[in-house]
């Protein structure tokens, strides 16, 4: 991830993703109300909205995963959780959350806009 990249540029506001109700989530073929778009401009302009939203929420969700990890394994902390605790409570590798551990102490350093 580049963060000074992301820095530089202003958030997108992305596309609503609004929830849908439990029965339609349920059905595998219904996703959002792409399954009963007709026209094909509209369903590749609203396709490429859900993208684009899905990948800003991925983004801030990992930014979230850094700083609560970061925030966990502050040496600061008396319960203080080791990178290896930290990548077991997560289900990632002890490698990836001691980046993430760096990742969310750069992110805690760096001024909010």
């Amino acid at each position: 991830m580049a963060q000074a990249d992301r820095n530089a540029q202003p958030r997108l506001r992305p596309a609503p993703l609004l929830f849908e109700p439990a029965e339609a989530a349920s059905d595998p073929e219904h996703f959002f109300h792409l399954e009963s778009m007709d026209d094909p401009a509209e369903l590749l302009a609203r396709a490429t909205e859900l993208t684009h939203a899905f990948r800003a929420a991925t983004d801030r969700s990992i930014e979230f995963q850094a700083l609560a990890a970061a925030q966990l394994a502050d040496p600061r902390r008396f319960d203080r959780l080791t990178a290896a605790d930290v990548a077991e409570r997560a289900e990632w590798t002890e490698d990836y959350a001691e980046k993430m551990i760096e990742f969310g102490r750069s992110l805690l350093k760096s001024p909010r806009p």
